[in-house]
């Protein structure tokens, strides 16, 4: 990413150019993110392709002024904290599921950050609805966020009676859990981008897939609360948790919305696609 590129990026962020890069900064640059980037799946049912590389990545949500998935939004925050002098590594990750099943590999993208003044970050600007800032990766008590209470565990024996990097204790897959529930775990071996082309293939084309079978456009507001707009259902949440919901009529309200709240301008309203069509 050249110099260009960062500024951009930190304009769409709405933030100035860091001196150093701070555990300080990058709080304010995971919020900011969160604040600014909707997490949306608009393309799977646009009929639009989604490539993991950074150039196509940075033309999307930097160039467009759109948002994405997982893979999207950390590979490109990812580009970002390592341009500003980040040490960042991509980890993949496998979401919990009903009944407390774990997804499939590369289910999910999340990123390490070391900063010049001390620590591993857990920065995760590609979840939805999860922590306002980074988590203190090497922690293992409660983090309070305005997202909820989260807490970064040792992960225990996966289905198969196999627990990740037992023979290397620094290496063992690491649990993230919000609010008393595991989200997802996490593998500590550091990834590069095409890694999770076939997990991003997987999550935008397999009947299986929720990505597949809704609409979602989502991000934080300034209060730290959250607006999510559900296909033509517009909700609202507040800080304190509390929820209204509204039906969008017509094509009108709904293309206004997705530009007046969310910053996205489109020609058209998204609807479900079935997968392959």
């Amino acid at each position: 990413m050249n110099s260009a590129e960062v500024d951009a990026y930190l304009s769409r962020l709405g933030v100035d150019h860091p001196a150093w890069p701070t555990v300080d900064v990058l709080r304010e640059l995971h919020v900011r993110h969160l604040q600014t980037v909707p997490f949306e799946n608009l393309s799977i049912h646009l009929g639009e392709e989604i490539v993991l590389e950074e150039k196509r990545l940075l033309d999307k949500l930097v160039g467009a002024r759109r948002g994405g998935f997982c893979y999207e939004l950390n590979g490109a925050f990812g580009a970002l904290l390592t341009a500003l002098g980040y040490e960042v590594a991509l980890l993949a990750g496998r979401v919990y599921g009903g009944e407390g099943r774990l997804g499939i590999p590369y289910d999910h993208l999340a990123l390490r950050v070391r900063t010049v003044d001390g620590g591993e970050w857990l920065a995760d600007v590609g979840f939805g609805a999860h922590s306002h800032f980074p988590l203190a990766l090497e922690a293992r008590g409660a983090q309070e966020d305005p997202g909820g209470v989260f807490r970064v565990v040792e992960a225990g024996p996966d289905e198969a009676g196999v627990r990740g990097g037992h023979q290397v204790p620094q290496a063992a897959d690491l649990d993230v859990e919000a609010n008393g529930r595991p989200v997802y775990r996490l593998e500590t071996r550091p990834r590069v981008l095409r890694d999770f082309v076939a997990g991003a293939w997987w999550q935008s084309t397999s009947p299986a897939s929720h990505f597949t079978r809704s609409l979602v456009c989502s991000r934080v507001t300034q209060d730290g609360g959250r607006i999510t707009l559900s296909g033509r259902t517009f909700k609202t949440t507040a800080p304190d948790g509390t929820k209204e919901e509204r039906e969008l009529g017509t094509d009108v309200e709904v293309l206004t919305a997705y530009r007046e709240r969310f910053g996205i301008e489109l020609e058209r309203v998204p609807e479900v696609r079935e997968p392959g069509v």
